[in-house]
């Protein structure tokens, strides 16, 4: 699988409040809100590491990390760059973890074999 993909790190409101002018400049907005988007997110500890890809101003690539406290991260969302961003229809409805389709009704077994 070598398609590019990345997370939108959204933060409470409290969050991007407290972190005021550091956290502008890494910020997008989008239907849902102003976001982080990043290249690999690192969940394990008190912090949330987000590794970014970004250019200094005379163009070259550099990789940028970032570590925020857990309790200000709202949601992260995996983002492919195949599929639009966002919520979406589903042809077929969502199942709880377990549950099987719904197959036709058939004929018992007895009806089919003329009992």
């Amino acid at each position: 699988m070598n398609e590019p993909t990345g997370y939108a790190v959204f933060f409470f409101p409290p969050a991007l409040e407290a972190l005021g002018d550091a956290i502008k400049p890494y910020l997008q907005d989008g239907p849902a809100g102003p976001h982080v988007p990043c290249r690999e997110v690192d969940t394990a500890g008190a912090f949330i590491e987000l590794t970014l890809e970004g250019r200094t101003p005379d163009g070259r690539e550099v990789e940028l990390e970032l570590m925020v406290p857990g309790n200000m991260v709202r949601m992260i969302v995996s983002a492919r760059s195949d599929h639009g961003f966002g919520f979406a229809t589903r042809s077929r409805p969502m199942l709880e973890p377990g549950m099987q389709d719904a197959a036709p009704a058939e004929a018992p077994v007895a009806a089919k074999l003329g009992a």
